[in-house]
């Protein structure tokens, strides 16, 4: 049987990994913000399963995948509103 620290340092080693997956979906929501994008797709990039990904998403980050994409969305379409776009369209 496994001495109890080894069960502890798994779940460590766990928490790190998946924190680093978190931090690389976040920059890539980041990014690729204005791209389609959908908490499945995230999770597979990300080896995790959808619900993993929101849980501990949230867990790590506050709020879910999809609302933090909601607010980078929103914050985008704010810095247009505020400072004009520097190509309108046409007409």
């Amino acid at each position: 049987m496994c001495h109890p620290s080894w069960g502890r340092a798994l779940a460590t080693a766990q928490r790190l990994s998946d924190l680093a997956r978190l931090r690389r979906v976040r920059d890539r929501i980041d990014r690729e913000y204005a791209q389609p994008l959908d908490v499945e797709a995230l999770a597979r990039a990300a080896n995790m399963s959808a619900e993993h990904l929101s849980r501990e998403f949230r867990r790590a980050y506050g709020e879910s995948p999809h609302a933090y994409l909601m607010t980078r969305r929103i914050e985008r379409a704010m810095t247009l509103l505020h400072h004009g776009d520097k190509n309108p369209l046409p007409g």
